[in-house]
């Protein structure tokens, strides 16, 4: 696709075709005031002013024209709101006749990303660049809309070209931009130091083998933090296996690490002062003779010993050893992203990642920071009185929650047991993927919660001047 930095510029009065905005409300009002060859133009495109809609208007000349679009108001664009106009205008060139985009240009962006690894396409479609005077906030933009399309890609991607040696290679070549540093753990080192890693992925072909991957970036003397991704990079469910129709999406079951990566991304591209400690969980959960199986009791990192009551709950155990190890650092806040259960799109479906922490402060900000732009996420309590559904005869505890009520819950809760107790911690349970389009936000796979994330990020260590 076209470069994302291509798409949106300063506006140094280049020729560019106007989008004049009006509130949905003041319609009548924009009408009247037209001339007559303008409504009759409008009305044969059966604009109506309602939120979304759009028309082409014609100017004094044959290639003259410009663009009405109506909006919720016109006075405070939220991130979608120039999302279809950059979809479905011709190529070229556009500003706002009044204004500057302000968070629509975020969607403006994102409604070009498309997903052409697989496909040839004989006639690409050209860019449409929207000008702005805006300047100062082009390249934070642009950083947002390339996150977003590291992770919608990474998602997108098949497993058979996203396993864990390519979760390695993308880490590796983000790292790279930034001067960050990257450690893997695989083989021997893995099952002796992370054994529930091991475990997960050592079905897998060789080729697939199962790692941790860190990434290390910033001053040491900053404040530390840790970001954790679920890197299953295909999920059968193991010997607990799923049916095909819950196999079809598993190609997403990395979400989880590409939010992280996608996140690491934009701390080290705005150069928050922190120290970045980033890693990912990669394996498959495969079958073969050497799986590990219901039943098994797996030792950890941690030390604790945990009893297989389902292999298809393998997320939370590959993630408990890497959140054992972000902890030895002593940060001061973890996160992790996970793809990590169906009961939470039960409970808040597809759109909304289900958020758990342990900290009041968090929660509050991460509530009205996410509405802000365009992000939200809704917290799930950490319940401890279902703590007991996770209770183990022979272990110190299951991974898979007894009778399957409150699943995303227990499966937090498992969580919790490998954070340290004084430590500020959110866990994302997120869908990763948009079974539907909307406008700059295409079927497949997505950011969901990053972008709420980063702001909170921003909000607590970025300087100001």
């Amino acid at each position: 696709m076209t470069d994302l930095s291509d798409l949106l510029k300063a506006d140094n009065q280049q020729p560019a075709r106007s989008i004049h905005l009006i509130d949905a409300k003041d319609y009548d009002i924009w009408l009247a005031a037209q001339p007559d060859r303008v409504r009759a133009l409008a009305t044969a495109q059966r604009f109506k002013g309602k939120a979304g809609e759009q028309a082409i208007l014609p100017g004094d000349s044959a290639e003259d024209w410009s663009v009405v679009a109506a909006v919720a108001d016109k006075r405070a664009l939220g991130t979608w709101c120039l999302a279809r106009l950059a979809e479905t205008l011709p190529e070229g060139s556009y500003r706002l006749s009044e204004g500057t985009p302000g968070a629509a240009a975020l969607g403006w962006l994102t409604a070009q990303y498309r997903f052409d690894r697989y496909r040839k396409d004989d006639a690409p479609a050209g860019g449409r660049v929207l000008l702005t005077s805006g300047v100062a906030q082009i390249d934070a933009t642009v950083q947002l809309a390339r996150s977003i399309a590291l992770v919608r890609d990474m998602v997108n991607t098949p497993a058979a070209d996203m396993g864990p040696p390519d979760l390695e290679a993308a880490t590796e070549k983000v790292a790279k931009l930034f001067g960050a540093v990257v450690t893997t753990t695989r083989g021997d080192a893995l099952e002796q130091g992370y054994p529930m890693i091991h475990a997960v992925g050592k079905a897998a072909d060789k080729s697939f083998a199962p790692r941790l991957i860190e990434m290390s970036w910033g001053d040491p003397s900053h404040p530390r933090i840790a970001i954790v991704g679920k890197g299953i990079c295909f999920d059968s469910g193991g010997l607990d296996i799923k049916p095909s129709s819950g196999m079809r999406l598993m190609k997403k079951d990395m979400g989880g690490a590409a939010h992280a990566l996608g996140l690491a991304r934009l701390i080290m591209a705005a150069r928050l002062p922190v120290r970045l400690h980033m890693l990912i969980a990669a394996a498959e959960n495969a079958i073969s003779g050497n799986a590990f199986r219901p039943g098994d009791i797996l030792r950890t990192r941690k030390g604790l010993t945990v009893e297989i009551g389902n292999t298809d709950a393998e997320g939370r155990l590959v993630l408990g050893d890497a959140l054992t190890r972000a902890g030895e650092e002593k940060p001061e806040l973890v996160i992790d992203f996970a793809t990590l259960t169906g009961a939470a799109r039960v409970a808040v479906g597809p759109d909304l990642p289900a958020l758990f922490t342990n900290d009041e402060g968090l929660a509050a900000d991460m509530a009205t920071l996410g509405a802000q732009v365009d992000d939200p996420t809704w917290r799930l309590p950490l319940w401890d009185g279902y703590a007991d559904m996770l209770k183990s005869d022979v272990a110190d505890i299951n991974n898979a929650g007894e009778g399957g009520f409150a699943g995303a819950i227990t499966a937090a809760l498992f969580l919790k047991r490998f954070v340290p107790d004084d430590t500020a911690w959110l866990h994302l349970d997120t869908f990763a993927w948009r079974p539907s389009s909307k406008p700059g936000r295409p079927k497949g796979g997505e950011a969901l919660g990053m972008r709420a994330v980063f702001r909170l990020l921003q909000r607590r260590y970025e300087r100001t001047s």
